[in-house]
């Protein structure tokens, strides 16, 4: 492995630590409780905060994954600090957290590219980006030898959403699991923001992913990550998984008591 993408958010999202890291994450896990464990899992829906903020909320999702057979997992990240057109799929040979290096799945990624201009190889919107960084832990604590396929929206259109959720439906099999990065709403009061997040909630657990794409468009709610979401139950529709369950809903306010701008956070798991 030459091209390794080193951490960029560690000791600020979550420990540098390798051993505090780890401590940190089995206390969430063993502080959550297993209410909702379906077999047949398509994707999950992750927050991307500090893991003080929402990992928590992720381990709710990540905890449906326990027991599994996953060899890969497939993470959609919007971009938060460069803008780029298109969609991007990490050029490289790992990611890298205080956990270890965790591979690309090579093969995985020469059959999404399928040399589309619009589904693209690099290293754009990778080089810093938290949101899909946050996610790698998690996934390293539970499976130590699973690949992933890292990608980025640098836009997030209706075009690139579908072309997103049918590549991703024509490449995917039972050995991968999709996770979507998103967190909610942002700093607005808890109630308002209750509100907002709540049409998200509604909308994944009624699967209605045109209706929440709507809903977007309208600014009846609000999520930095909607593209992923919105691809990610668009392909497992393809796919015939045709439900999905919110697992845990929270916001920024319940960590720090300070209600007047909170950010929302949601956790989901889409299955059939």
């Amino acid at each position: 492995m030459n091209i390794i993408r080193k951490p960029s958010v560690a000791g600020m999202f979550y420990p540098a630590s390798k051993t505090k890291l780890e401590t940190e994450i089995k206390l969430m896990f063993d502080s959550t409780a297993l209410e909702f464990n379906p077999d047949n899992i398509f994707g999950i829906i992750s927050p991307h905060a500090g893991y003080v903020y929402s990992g928590k909320t992720a381990a709710h999702a990540f905890k449906t994954l326990i027991d599994k057979n996953f060899k890969t997992a497939l993470i959609i990240s919007p971009s938060h600090r460069e803008y780029f057109p298109g969609i991007c799929v990490y050029e490289g040979d790992a990611y890298e957290t205080p956990l270890g290096a965790i591979e690309v799945d090579k093969n995985l990624r020469n059959m999404f590219l399928n040399h589309d201009r619009i589904i693209f190889s690099g290293n754009q919107g990778h080089k810093t980006e938290h949101a899909l960084e946050v996610q790698i832990p998690f996934l390293q604590f539970l499976f130590p030898d699973i690949k992933i396929l890292p990608v980025v929206m640098g836009e997030q259109n209706q075009s690139l959403i579908d072309a997103l959720a049918q590549r991703i439906s024509e490449t995917v099999d039972e050995n991968t699991v999709v996770i979507a990065s998103s967190d909610l709403s942002h700093f607005y009061g808890k109630s308002d923001a209750d509100n907002l997040d709540r049409v998200i909630e509604k909308r994944i657990n009624a699967f209605e992913f045109n209706e929440l794409q709507k809903d977007f468009e309208e600014r009846k709610c609000e999520a930095c990550g909607a593209g992923p979401m919105l691809a990610l139950m668009k392909a497992a529709s393809i796919k015939g998984y045709d439900t999905a369950k919110v697992l845990s809903r929270t916001d920024s306010g319940d960590v720090t008591g300070d209600n007047s701008e909170v950010v929302g956070y949601l956790s989901a798991v889409v299955y059939k």
